[in-house]
């Protein structure tokens, strides 16, 4: 008998069991032909990321722009949006009063320049403060302000130079104008019967006199002309040759029109008669008393009187050619050779005794060092692809008066790229390839101070990112053409920004000069005129620790005034408190067009250097480069070289083998797989890194500091580039010393001369292929 209750039950169960697996594999089935038609459709509409059509790695997620060039469409907003109004309006508000390194009107801009940035769309900004031994002289006390006076027998003042420069025109009639001075000069009184004049002051000039005069420099206080070589050289070998102080003029053959004082400021550019150069005589980088660590909370300082501090120890003082010529008028003895004469209309003597008996010179110099505050300022604009890899640009806030010129001229330059790219950023329109870093430098006047202080505190995070530094010191100090100077993998990304950039002059124009590289051309063509002179870079300026202490490719760019046609040793008002606005305004750039190219010209080298996919250097500027100067040293000392035992061809050989290396390395790039971003990276690594092979850690014969074995300031004149420095320094005048001190400086260029070999042979090895950077012995 059956349960019919029970029966009904489980077909009931039974059935609604199989609905519910017949609804499961339903939906199992639409899930599974929804994500087969996705996957159809998304090859069959998207082949672009099919890695059949990809030739490199295939990378999931990763977006397209990761192996795209930048945008080319950028070149033009950023080159068209820079406007020569905001450029003026900059540097009036920059110049408009003095701004000395340490003081509050040094920090204020720092603040200023730090929220502009921030105001304009970077994404970052940075004070960053280190406290660094600077130089002031005395300001309240007239009767301990620095000063020159000539006495009688009796001790009377027949003669005091004026404390101050005249006030020329009205903007100069500010109150905290600090009068001339050289920093970091001895202070002392110092009297003596004896005034010496010794033209520039160069080793040249002292080995004349000691081998065609009588006079004795020793004790004597001397008297040099500006010009040739840097000031702090001049005041070094003074009291290497004995001088217990040093006089330094502006003669009008340096610094006017043919000589004439007919037409100066303020009605032309040309020094006036009371116009004093202010600047450093401190021949070191840096804060002087933590020489090679940054001067930050935890630094050991030396004391100033210490040999590594390496201070002045003589009395130095700066004064106009109206003063100068008042003192060389008083000087007795023989008249100078030819070539030692300025244009001051009076007899130029050699000196000792002064015209009259009895009479006496004497300087006054209440100049002190202290420790003071400075800061350097950062903006930022991260990379979008690689922002661990920086572009970075530059110049030093600081200046001695109001510094329209020198450097407020770069820095007006650089607010206004800053301005133009940050807002491209801001508006969502454009972000770099690589990270790009503004750089407002404290106390740059007193010795390269706070951009040598950043590179020390960080030069592990530099030395290994950062692609190239763009300096920009004075961007303007005449209308007549752009010129640089750079280590040689920037010749070519230099090259093609000038290309890009119109010429500002309508007359050039005319003449069929349309671009800035044009005219640049024209002006400084090179040895082979195919392209144009690309100087060497010494020491002048805040790219020294780049190159000597990381190793970085820099440049250095200004527009200039015709070197062809004005033999003057630099532009005439530099350093004087006549670089005012005026100056800039009326005298200079009217209308501001050669700001405006040189704010385009960095632009646009930014944005290359940046954007790029590949890094723009090309090896093969280097290679030529170190195969010109192999040549240079071979025809000024080869023979000298080889008559001491000395394997040149082993020079000869190393450069020869770096250009092969070179020219192959260059055909792996030009041949590289663009879709695959692991050998771009390694391609680009290669690239930026191979400046840093040509470091020595041990640095230069007696300059452990200066480490680049190719590029160098000169031991003589730290504004000069140098080549080979360490071998061209031994060699100076080595045939002119005493045998045991030649016999002495020969074993050092025998040891440099095979640590120069060694770093190029080894510098070959960063361009092979990554993984066979060995040779195989044979």
């Amino acid at each position: 008998m059956h349960d019919f209750n029970s029966t009904e039950g489980f077909m009931i169960k039974r059935n609604a069991h199989v609905r519910r697996n017949l609804l499961i594999s339903a939906l199992v089935s639409l899930v599974l032909g929804l994500g087969i038609g996705l996957l159809i459709g998304r090859f069959a509409t998207c082949p672009e990321k099919s890695t059949s059509n990809v030739q490199g790695v295939f990378l999931p997620g990763v977006p397209d722009r990761i192996v795209q060039d930048g945008d080319p469409t950028i070149r033009e907003a950023i080159i068209n949006s820079i406007k020569p109004d905001n450029i003026r309006n900059f540097l009036r508000d920059l110049s408009e009063f003095p701004h000395l390194a340490g003081t509050a009107a040094d920090y204020r801009q720092a603040k200023e320049l730090h929220d502009f940035w921030t105001q304009e769309g970077l994404d970052e900004a940075f004070l960053t403060p280190y406290d660094v031994l600077l130089s002031y002289p005395n300001v309240t006390d007239d009767d301990m302000m620095n000063r020159i006076e000539l006495l009688n027998e009796t001790g009377g003042i027949v003669y005091q130079s004026p404390l101050r420069e005249d006030k020329l025109y009205p903007t100069e009639n500010k109150s905290d104008v600090v009068p001339p001075f050289n920093a970091y000069s001895a202070p002392g009184d110092v009297v003596s019967e004896r005034l010496v004049y010794v033209n520039y002051g160069r080793v040249e000039d002292y080995h004349w006199l000691l081998n065609n005069t009588s006079i004795n420099i020793t004790g004597a206080i001397v008297i040099a002309r500006y010009g040739k070589i840097f000031r702090g050289d001049k005041a070094h070998l003074a009291s290497m040759y004995g001088a217990k102080g040093i006089i330094i003029y502006s003669d009008p053959a340096d610094y006017t029109l043919d000589g004439s004082t007919a037409r100066v400021y303020p009605e032309d550019w040309w020094l006036p008669p009371s116009g004093a150069q202010r600047g450093t005589i401190y021949r070191g980088f840096g804060d002087p008393l933590t020489p090679g660590y940054p001067s930050i909370d935890t630094s050991y300082r030396y004391a100033e009187n210490s040999s590594e501090a390496e201070l002045p120890n003589i009395p130095a003082h700066p004064v106009g050619y109206g003063i100068g010529q008042k003192l060389l008028a008083a000087m007795a003895g023989e008249e100078v050779p030819t070539d030692w004469r300025g244009s001051l209309n009076i007899t130029y003597r050699l000196g000792g005794q002064l015209i009259s008996t009895g009479w006496k010179i004497r300087m006054f110099i209440s100049t002190q060092n202290a420790i003071r505050r400075t800061y350097n300022a950062f903006g930022i604009i991260r990379g979008a692809i690689e922002p661990d890899r920086y572009v970075l640009m530059g110049n030093h806030r600081d200046a001695w008066v109001f510094g329209a010129i020198d450097p407020s001229s770069g820095t007006a330059t650089m607010k206004e790229v800053s301005r133009v790219m940050g807002n491209l950023v801001k508006q969502g329109r454009w972000r770099p390839r690589r990270t790009i870093i503004f750089c407002s430098w404290g106390a740059e006047e007193y010795g390269l101070v706070g951009s040598n202080e950043w590179v020390e505190q960080y030069v592990k995070n530099l030395a290994s990112r950062t692609v190239a530094y763009v300096n920009l010191d004075i961007a303007v100090f005449g209308n007549y053409s752009f010129e640089a100077s750079a280590t040689p993998l920037m010749y070519k990304s230099l090259i093609d920004a000038t290309k890009q950039v119109p010429n500002p002059d309508e007359l050039d124009i005319q003449q069929g000069l349309h671009t800035v590289y044009d005219k640049w051309l024209k002006s400084f063509p090179g040895q082979d005129s195919s392209r144009p002179d690309i100087g060497t870079l010494g020491a002048g300026s805040d790219y020294a620790g780049f190159v000597q202490l990381a190793g970085i490719p820099c440049v250095s760019m200004d527009y200039s005034y015709d070197s062809n046609t004005y033999k003057i040793d630099f532009y005439p008002l530099y350093h004087t408190v006549y670089e005012t606005f005026y100056a800039v305004d009326q005298l200079i750039d009217r209308g501001f067009k050669r700001h405006k190219a040189m704010a385009q010209t960095s632009a646009e080298l930014m944005r290359n250097l940046a954007d790029s996919l590949i890094i723009p250097f090309d090896v093969i500027d280097f290679a030529n480069n170190l195969q010109t100067l192999v040549n240079t040293l071979d025809t000024d000392y080869g023979v000298l070289l080889r008559s001491k035992g000395i394997h040149f061809n082993w020079l000869q050989d190393a450069a020869a083998n770096f250009s092969s290396e070179a020219t192959t390395f260059k055909t792996l790039v030009e041949n590289i797989d663009k879709n695959d971003p692991f050998a771009i990276r390694r391609i680009n690594d290669q690239l930026m890194l191979m400046e840093r092979a040509f470091l020595d850690p041990s640095g230069l014969p007696g300059r452990p500091r200066s480490r680049h074995m190719l590029f160098a300031e000169s031991s003589v004149n730290s504004y000069a580039g140098s080549s080979f420095p360490g071998l061209v320094d031994s060699l100076f005048e080595i045939e002119d010393v005493p045998a045991a001190e030649a016999d002495a400086r020969w074993e050092i260029v025998k040891q440099h001369f095979s640590v120069l070999v060694f770093t190029i042979n080894s510098a070959q090895s960063t361009l092979r292929q990554v993984s066979s950077f060995m040779p195989e012995f044979k």
